[in-house]
């Protein structure tokens, strides 16, 4: 985009906003645990509904680890940081990670 100023012509650069990309939050299967529990942060943190809390959960008891939710990075460090506090008052050692979304 060009503007003419007392005989100048001067130029501005537009720059392109870009969404901001996405991060996933990580559970990691672990021995100790409850099943109850991890369906229960995912209502209530990451407010999925049950029966696909249930489904999240089965997914990581199987595979070891599974995809809790795909936000932007602060929201996903939020969520994953109070998910392992809420663990940790808890007494499990649920670790949940944080990663680029690459999908």
């Amino acid at each position: 985009m060009a503007t003419k100023r007392q005989g100048q012509t001067l130029t501005r650069e537009r720059t392109k906003l870009r969404e901001p990309g996405l991060c996933k939050v990580l559970l990691h299967n672990d021995d100790y645990t409850t099943q109850e529990f991890v369906v229960w942060l995912l209502t209530t943190v990451f407010r999925k509904p049950e029966p696909e809390a249930i489904t999240i959960m089965l997914a990581v008891h199987r595979a070891g680890v599974g995809v809790a939710g795909r936000y932007t990075r602060d929201v996903a460090e939020t969520r994953a940081e109070r998910g392992r506090q809420l663990a940790e008052r808890d007494g499990f050692p649920l670790l949940l990670t944080v990663e680029p979304d690459d999908a």
